[in-house]
């Protein structure tokens, strides 16, 4: 008689485990198709996804109005799509093989052929708002980044022979370009703050340190890069050294 009151309850028990195993079941086999991708909200934020799906060539905003953009900003916003990865045949960033026989083309035809476009690169890369002399300063970035001896033209800012205060426009000199080695100590660059590593520099005395830097030294290439005034980078050199002591 007990036997028959307690079949349902068992029936019920039976045909809950069996639930809870298929349930479990299609949460292991969901967790075994995704595993290896960890998706964030970050990642996957619609301005992430924006920026990933951003045709090639279109212009990144900077801090910098039209015209005024610096090499490594035009670079950064535009440049970066091919010549970061080096797709459709586009030389490498910093890749000197690569670089090297277009370099030795000369500064002229490396002009030529970014503004007129060349291969499977449109003209000015796609983007037309950018101004001829932004994009020689990317093609003269890129260049030296490999190896180049090239000179950018200037961006407007303090005007040759004029005073820049060094901790406000040298410091911004130095968060735009100087930090990406002077900040780590990369390539044998003396560690920003590092009173050790700057002391036989600064026995130079400031002139000295702006000429060696204007010209490159070593691994740093001319300006270290820089495309701005000379007043500007003599500016960082000051708040480099100021620094230091």
């Amino acid at each position: 008689m007990s036997n028959e009151t307690k079949a349902p309850g068992q029936i019920v028990t039976i045909l809950l485990g069996i639930v809870v195993l298929v349930v479990v079941g299609i949460w292991l086999l969901a967790k075994l198709a995704t595993s290896g991708f960890d998706v964030n909200a970050e990642v996957m934020s619609k301005e992430a996804v924006a920026a990933r799906l951003k045709p090639i060539g279109e212009s990144v905003a900077s801090d910098a109005p039209p015209g005024m953009r610096t090499g490594q900003q035009v670079y950064t916003g535009i440049c970066i799509s091919c010549h970061g990865a080096g797709l459709a045949g586009a030389p490498k960033f910093g890749d000197a093989g690569a670089w090297g026989p277009r370099v030795a083309q000369g500064w002229d035809t490396l002009v030529k052929h970014a503004l007129e476009g060349f291969n499977a690169m449109p003209a000015k890369g796609g983007a037309a708002d950018l101004t001829d002399d932004e994009l020689k300063r990317a093609v003269a970035y890129m260049g030296n980044a490999a190896g180049g001896q090239f000179t950018e033209p200037p961006v407007g800012g303090a005007e040759a022979g004029a005073a820049a205060d060094p901790a406000v426009v040298g410091k911004k000199v130095y968060a735009s370009v100087c930090m990406a080695c002077h900040d780590s100590g990369a390539a044998g660059a003396p560690k920003f703050g590092d009173k050790a590593a700057w002391a036989p520099r600064l026995a130079k005395g400031l002139d000295g340190l702006v000429a060696s830097a204007t010209k490159g030294l070593n691994a740093m290439p001319p300006k270290g890069g820089y495309s701005g005034s000379d007043a500007e980078f003599k500016a960082a050199v000051e708040y480099l050294t100021n620094a230091a002591k």
